[in-house]
């Protein structure tokens, strides 16, 4: 389906009528259903073969939609709208009763969006419903930042995918509760935590941001439990400069399909077959082409590789918080 009036219309039928739709927005594409319709939802875990305990998140065409999705929304929610809303932030509060298990994962809170791209309204406004959407991929690979992408991994799943070119973040939007005594940020992604304190004063960074989510605890929020965004291959994130990342890679003897996951312009420095992801000082352009570069890691056959590490301020912090899920956690310092 393309983006031109007729085919969001036929998405939002498909959409009314209880089926799922991949559609593109300013961050990954996503994979929608009615977030009103407990069984239209259960359709995603299974397209996705996504856990059941990993709850999603509601997007909105306006704001006046929020209202009723949350049980109430607090002056701080509001403000934090005001600044980044429509935009790449997700805002986490206590759910309303219209707001099915299947979405919240059993949860006692919602997760709401108002996206900025206006092909992802219009074709909420056309469903008539808001819709819940993870990312539009097989669960645990890399989200898909193109229709191209969406349709290797869900051709023959589900109904439809609309068409609505790249999208200009690469990465998810940043996940902050405000159902805690003090917000807590759980998940980075365009709106860093310094945007986001200088709106709520005060923010709190989950250990599971930088880092691997407890045994036995509960996730909030997407991305945060599970080993996400994984091409097949092996992959082990290198600390240390570029000279430093030459040495420890050179040390390893490995060669046959392994690859390094390098910055722009590193090539010729490493002896290793190199896929890039943007500037090294520019988390922006990282953010762009990481999930693009994770899936052509695997369209050239990589078995083993060796990532550089990003930088861990501002937007970096995204970058640095997926790859470190591809990377099953895997981080060595050289």
């Amino acid at each position: 389906m393309q983006n031109n009036k007729e085919d969001i219309a036929r998405a939002g039928k498909i959409l009314r009528g209880g089926g799922l739709v991949a559609i593109p927005t300013e961050t990954v594409y996503g994979l929608a259903a009615n977030a009103l319709d407990g069984l239209a939802v259960a359709k995603i875990f299974k397209a996705k073969g996504r856990p059941q305990d990993n709850p999603l998140i509601v997007h909105i065409s306006h704001i006046d939609q929020w209202d009723a999705l949350v049980s109430d929304i607090p002056e701080r929610a509001r403000a934090l709208a005001q600044a980044y809303w429509p935009g790449p932030l997700t805002i986490i509060l206590p759910k309303s009763g219209i707001i099915h298990d299947e979405v919240s994962a059993g949860l006692d809170t919602v997760a709401v969006r108002f996206p900025s791209m206006r092909t992802t309204r219009k074709i909420i406004d056309a469903a008539g419903v808001p819709l819940a959407a993870p990312s539009a991929n097989l669960s645990g690979s890399p989200s898909p930042t193109c229709a191209r992408h969406t349709m290797d991994d869900m051709r023959g799943r589900i109904d439809a995918v609309l068409d609505g070119g790249e999208c200009n973040f690469g990465v998810e939007s940043t996940v902050v509760t405000l159902a805690t005594p003090v917000p807590r940020l759980l998940r980075p992604g365009a709106v860093t935590p310094e945007e986001l304190r200088e709106v709520l004063g005060e923010l709190e960074i989950d250990d599971a941001v930088m880092g691997q989510l407890k045994e036995g605890v509960k996730a909030a929020s997407p991305g945060m439990k599970y080993k996400h965004y994984s091409p097949k291959a092996e992959i082990t994130i290198v600390k240390g400069t570029l000279d430093q990342f030459v040495r420890y890679i050179s040390g390893t003897g490995e060669r046959e399909n392994t690859f390094a996951l390098c910055f722009d312009g590193e090539e010729e420095k490493i002896p290793l077959r190199c896929v890039t992801y943007g500037r090294q000082d520019d988390p922006l352009t990282q953010s762009h082409r990481l999930f693009t570069a994770l899936r052509e890691l695997d369209e050239q056959g990589a078995v083993k590789v060796f990532a550089r590490c990003p930088s861990t301020d501002g937007v970096g912090m995204a970058v640095y918080n997926r790859l470190l899920r591809a990377a099953g956690f895997s981080v060595t310092d050289a």
